[in-house]
C-alpha cells in the first residue's frame, strides 16, 4: 500500500533520498510510491533523453489532487502542470514574445523600464520600514515589488504597496509557491483525500481569491479599453485578442494563463531572498557585487538591466544560488510505453528527474558544497555547463526564465548598490535543500546604508 514511500522519509528532501538510493541501485531505478509506479533518473545523459530525445513520450504531468485544487479543479488549466497538447503549445506561443524578450527588443526595453521604476518605489518603502537597528521584514516588500513588476509588464497595471487586496494577492501567490514546492503523502495515496479535505479546500480558496482579484482589478479594465484594431498594449491585450481570433481558446484558458504568469513573480521574490541570504552567509560575495556595481555605474546612477552584460559576477551569484538551492524539476509522466536507455517505461509512469544530483554531485562540480560564483565565470564571461538546467530544458523549459533572471538582477543589484545586507542572528536564516521556495513567514534581514 505504501510501497517505497518509507525510503524517502529518512532525508530532508526526497531528491536527497534519490541521490542516496542511486548509490545503491544505479543511475536509473524504479520505485512504487503508494499507487504510483515511478522511475528516477539521476544522470544528465538520461535526463536529457527524457526531456529532449524522447520529450514527446514524456509530456504528461502527475495527477496530484493538489494540482487540481489550485487550478479550478483541472490541473490542465495550468501551463506548468498540464499534460502537453496542441492547446498548450498554442498558449506558450502567445506568451513567448512577452515572457522571453530578446535583448535590445522593445519588450526588453520595457522590462528594464518596469524593473528600474518599481525599484524606485521599493527603495522608498524599504527606507521607511528600516528600524533603528536596520532590521526589516523584507520578504513581503520584495514580493510586492515583484508582483508590481509582473503586473506592470504584463498588464500595464500597478498597485499601491498598502492596498489590502494587493497585499492578500501577493501573500496567496507566495503561499501557493511554497505549497507547489512541497510534497505530501496524499499525492501518492489519494485514498487519504478525506484527511486532507480541509487542506485542499484551503488551496482552492487561495486560488479563487487570486482569480477574483485578477478578473476585477485587471481583466475587466482591459476588456473595456481594448481596441482590436490596434496592436496589443501588453500580454493581457494579446491574450484577449487571441480569444476572439482562435476558436480553440476559451475564457478559462486566457484567465488561467494570465494567472500562471503573474504568479511567476513569487519565484523571483523567493530567489532574491535566497541570494541575499547567500550574501549574508558570505559577506565577500556582497562586497564583490558592490564593487562591480560601482565600477559599472561609477557611483553616478542606479543600475539597470542593460548593465547585466558588464556585471558577470552578479549574474554568477544568481546562478550559484540557483545551483545550491537546486529547485526540483516538476516530474514528467510517460504518455506512451517507451524506453529510457534500454529500460522499458510503461505508459503512466511518473518520472522524477534528479536535478539535485546534477547541481550538487561531485561528478559535475568541483567542491560542490562550497558557494563559489566564480565557477560560472571564464575570462570575464558567464559560462553555464550543459548539465546546469535550473529551468529544465526541452519543449517544457520555463518560458519565463528571462523575466526571472532579469528582474532578480535588477533587484539584487540595486539593493546592494545602496545597502550592506546582514542579519541580527545569522542562525535564523534557514533555507531548505532542493527547494527554491521559502515559507511565507521567514527571516528578517538588516539593511545598513552604504557610505559611497
Amino acid at each position: 500500500m505504501l510501497g517505497d514511500l518509507h525510503r524517502l522519509g529518512s532525508h530532508p528532501s526526497p531528491f536527497q533520498a534519490f541521490t542516496a538510493l542511486s548509490k545503491i541501485y544505479g543511475d536509473i531505478f524504479s520505485l512504487k510510491l503508494g499507487a504510483s509506479s515511478c522511475v528516477v533518473v539521476n544522470t544528465f545523459p538520461l535526463i536529457k533523453e527524457v526531456l529532449i530525445t524522447r520529450g514527446t513520450h514524456f509530456g504528461g504531468r502527475p495527477d496530484f489532487l493538489r494540482f487540481h485544487a489550485l487550478f479550478g479543479g483541472d490541473r490542465n488549466n495550468s501551463l506548468a502542470l498540464c499534460d502537453w497538447s496542441s492547446l498548450q503549445k498554442t498558449r506558450r506561443s502567445i506568451a513567448r514574445l512577452y515572457c522571453s524578450p530578446r535583448f535590445a527588443s522593445s519588450n526588453y526595453g520595457n522590462l528594464n523600464k518596469v524593473g528600474v521604476t518599481e525599484m524606485d518605489f521599493l527603495m522608498i518603502q524599504l527606507e521607511s520600514q528600516i528600524g533603528t537597528d536596520g532590521d526589516v521584514n523584507i520578504k513581503p516588500l520584495l514580493l510586492a515589488a515583484c508582483g508590481n513588476m509582473f503586473s506592470q509588464y504584463m498588464c500595464s497595471t500597478r498597485f499601491n504597496y498598502t492596498d489590502p487586496s494587493f497585499q492578500i494577492l501577493v501573500r496567496r501567490f507566495d503561499q501557493i509557491f511554497w505549497e507547489i514546492n512541497q510534497g505530501y503523502v496524499v499525492d501518492f495515496l489519494p485514498w487519504l483525500q478525506p484527511l486532507y479535505k480541509k487542506h485542499l479546500n484551503k488551496l482552492s480558496s487561495w486560488a479563487h481569491e487570486i482569480r477574483q482579484f485578477i478578473l476585477e482589478r485587471i481583466i475587466e479594465e482591459h476588456r473595456l479599453t481594448l481596441d482590436p484594431d490596434s496592436p496589443p498594449r501588453d500580454f493581457t491585450d494579446a491574450l484577449l485578442m487571441h480569444l476572439e481570433q482562435d476558436s480553440t481558446m476559451n475564457w478559462e484558458h486566457i484567465m488561467f494563463e494570465l494567472e500562471d504568469f503573474l504568479g511567476g513573480h513569487s519565484a523571483i521574490g523567493n530567489l532574491a531572498m535566497l541570494v541575499l541570504a547567500a550574501v549574508v552567509h558570505h559577506p565577500e560575495v556582497g562586497i564583490k557585487i558592490q564593487e562591480e556595481v560601482d565600477k559599472v555605474t561609477r557611483s553616478e546612477r542606479d543600475i539597470n538591466l542593460f548593465d547585466k552584460p558588464d556585471m558577470p559576477y552578479t549574474e554568477a551569484v544568481i546562478l550559484e544560488t540557483l545551483r545550491t538551492t537546486s529547485s526540483p524539476i516538476v516530474p514528467h509522466v510517460a504518455t506512451q510505453t517507451t524506453k529510457i536507455a534500454d529500460y522499458t517505461i510503461d505508459k503512466g509512469t511518473v518520472v522524477f528527474l534528479n536535478n539535485y544530483e546534477l547541481n550538487t554531485g561531485e561528478n559535475y562540480w568541483n567542491e560542490p558544497d562550497l558557494f563559489k560564483p566564480e565557477r560560472f565565470l571564464s575570462n570575464g564571461r558567464v559560462i553555464k555547463p550543459e548539465h546546469f538546467i535550473p529551468f529544465s530544458t526541452g519543449k517544457r523549459t520555463c518560458i519565463g526564465q528571462r523575466l526571472v533572471k532579469g528582474f532578480c538582477f535588477i533587484m539584487v543589484g540595486r539593493l546592494l548598490q545602496k545597502y550592506n545586507v546582514s542579519a541580527k542572528d545569522i542562525s535564523e536564516i534557514k533555507t531548505y535543500p532542493a527547494c527554491v521556495a521559502l515559507p511565507p513567514d521567514t527571516y528578517n534581514l538588516r539593511f545598513t546604508p552604504r557610505n559611497i
